[in-house]
């Protein structure tokens, strides 16, 4: 790690390549949607060299903006101007060639073919005869490897990367433009610490040569330590621009929310009891997998399992819910041997899982809010006739009751936040009842508010008997609302941690979850 940029240091990119001119405005920005006016005078003014932050709660209109501003979107009204000139881009190609990039949260990758072309994709370089010059494709990745430090081969088929490898090429993808303005949406919701930092040295070296970088996260400590300014917008709104010197994490969330957020967990007023599942020995047939744990599960309780980036935390999941095939081992719930062979046999014994990539494996995104909602529980509402009533009524009791932001039923998924799509998902799994929930990283990409109002929600399906496993890899959410923490390394359990009084404030704790997930490595 370079001196300039180590774990502890704050950001410091070369001074000479800060300007106060601005390199992108936007102003009076607005977006209207069928029932909902998505900007309403937005606005955000990025100086060349700097890392300009955009925050605010799922649904505050950031994404919208920043489509806006790449093209997938028609703005209603307002004005983009880059070094003072009007611009409107009228696709993501248009701005691409005009010196704008952006890497979204989810990936759009074509995942049966190599890194390169993925690279390249709608550019291939052609040789004088007009085919693809494969060589030079390789040759041009392998340099944009080389001055980012990425470690990935070229010719590697992109779906067998890690989802943070994927992403990484993604942000090669980006800088292979030349872009000027480069805009990060969750960059770093699926990277290891090391792989953070690797990532902000990338961004130090892209500001240091002029570049402005708009950075969303949900990420407090990350904000406060890469940005130079800070714009907060809420409902569709600008609300704030300030130096990110001048603020806080408890000002942003203020600014954020419009209230006070002085705890970020809910109490805790779960009990766990009597055992409800028991894991004996388990371990799946195929590589990558998890091999031989052991583990229980109490009614009432929230288990979370922690572990590195390839620790198998999402295997362990899968296996239990029987998408992996198991290879030995025992489950038994409340006492009874079950297999959990397929799928629909897990949901049938009480299980639902929700995934970790929401959008590749959770919604169904040309769908609208009633299809996503009673898809798992479809069986329920008839067999010939479906009873579009109780459709409708069930659709309603997931809006309601996990305060989903929707202008209605009809509405099309894909439209809404990253943190009103994953309320859907989980209430889509709440209505099969189930008395196992497992959960592989809920959080991801959300919001604060968002995320507070998910913690309650699993705390309160543990007061009511349910078992809760929760994959995580944010350690103050593992800390903050789980009983117990396993701790997975390289497909193998660890060790467990207790919860005790005070948890989160215990010396060590989390230094000693991170040994353990570091044991097989």
């Amino acid at each position: 790690m370079s001196e300039q940029h180590s774990s502890n240091a704050a950001k410091a990119p070369v001074e000479t390549s800060k300007t106060n001119t601005y390199l992108l405005e936007m102003m009076d920005i607005e977006k209207q949607f069928p029932g909902v006016k998505a900007l309403d005078h937005a606005k955000l003014q990025l100086r060349a060299g700097t890392v300009h932050a955009l925050m605010g709660e799922n649904g505050a209109g950031k994404s919208t903006l920043m489509k806006c501003l790449f093209g997938i979107y028609t703005k209603d009204g307002g004005t983009i101007r880059m070094n003072g000139k009007d611009v409107v881009f009228s696709s993501p190609r248009d701005a691409l060639d005009n010196g704008v990039a952006m890497v979204h949260q989810e990936l759009n990758q074509v995942l049966r073919r190599n890194v390169m072309e993925n690279v390249w994709l709608g550019r291939f370089p052609l040789t004088k005869m007009g085919t693809v010059d494969t060589k030079k494709m390789y040759n041009e990745t392998k340099a944009v490897f080389e001055r980012l430090e990425i470690d990935v081969d070229p010719r590697q088929i992109i779906g067998e990367l890690s989802v943070s490898k994927r992403q990484m090429v993604e942000i090669a993808k980006a800088v292979s433009y030349n872009a000027k303005i480069l805009v990060l949406d969750e960059p770093t919701s699926s990277l290891t610490e090391d792989e953070v930092e690797h990532l902000f040295r990338i961004m130090n070296r892209l500001t240091a040569d002029g570049v402005g970088i708009i950075y969303i996260s949900h990420k407090m400590d990350e904000i406060l330590r890469i940005s130079d300014d800070v714009t907060i917008m809420r409902d569709g709104q600008w609300v704030s621009t300030k130096p990110a010197s001048e603020l806080s994490t408890d000002e942003i969330i203020r600014l954020m929310v419009n209230r006070e957020m002085s705890n970020r967990f809910p109490p805790k007023n779960n009990k766990p009891g009597k055992v409800l599942l028991q894991v004996k020995n388990m371990s799946g047939m195929y590589e990558p997998t998890c091999h031989d744990v052991s583990f229980e599960l109490h009614e009432g309780e929230v288990l979370g399992v922690a572990g590195l980036v390839g620790s198998r935390r999402t295997e362990l999941l899968n296996t239990l819910f029987g998408y992996f095939t198991r290879n030995g081992g025992e489950i038994t719930m409340r006492g009874k041997k079950i297999e959990n062979v397929t799928t629909d046999e897990a949901r049938s014994n009480g299980f639902a899982l929700i995934t970790e990539e929401r959008r590749a494996t959770g919604i169904f995104g040309e769908a609208n809010i009633l299809f996503n909602s009673i898809i798992a529980n479809v069986n329920s509402y008839g067999k010939l006739l479906l009873n579009g009533k109780k459709m409708t009524e069930d659709t309603n009791w997931v809006i309601e009751s996990i305060k989903v932001k929707t202008p209605s039923q009809k509405t099309h998924i894909k439209s809404l936040s990253g943190g009103n799509q994953q309320k859907v998902i989980i209430g889509r799994w709440l209505l099969t009842n189930p008395d196992v929930l497992l959960l592989d990283e809920p959080t991801r990409g959300i919001d604060v508010g968002s995320k507070y109002e998910i913690y309650q929600l699993i705390l309160n399906l543990a007061e009511q008997g349910k078992g809760v496993m929760m994959v995580s890899s944010e350690m103050p959410e593992l800390l903050g609302i789980c009983d117990r923490i396993l701790v997975m390394s390289n497909g193998r359990l660890a060790g467990t941690v207790v919860r005790g009084v005070d948890f989160g404030g215990i010396p060590g704790e989390q230094e000693t979850i991170m040994a353990l997930a570091a044991k097989y490595v």
